[in-house]
């Protein structure tokens, strides 16, 4: 009976074996499981904060670019009104020129 013993005790030992074996793999499973869905969701948050951060670039951009255009139309108004200013002081002087042209042909 010692060898009906053994051989029970060997197909226990591998029964207990085979469990264990099916739990490691489970949880190795469930451990890629969570690694995948971890590294998903850094992936995604590592996507977002880059978006975000260039939207900040582009309205930064926007913002100084709407500064220079500002700047640049406000120049141009004062020379325009310069050039305005101008003419009507010349109005008179171009008015006779023009008058004294046409007489003297």
């Amino acid at each position: 009976m010692a060898r009906d013993e053994v051989l029970r005790s060997i197909k226990e030992a591998e029964g207990k074996t085979t469990i264990k074996l099916e739990k490691a793999r489970s949880e190795a499973l469930d451990i890629t499981s969570k690694a995948r869905a971890k590294a998903a969701d850094t992936l995604s948050s590592g996507l977002q904060d880059a978006d975000a951060e260039a939207q900040s670039m582009i309205d930064d951009t926007r913002a100084a670019a709407g500064k220079k255009a500002n700047s640049i139309r406000t120049d141009g108004e004062a020379a325009l009104a310069a050039i305005h200013e101008h003419g009507e002081k010349n109005r008179s002087s171009a008015v006779d020129s023009v008058l004294d042209a046409f007489l003297q042909s």
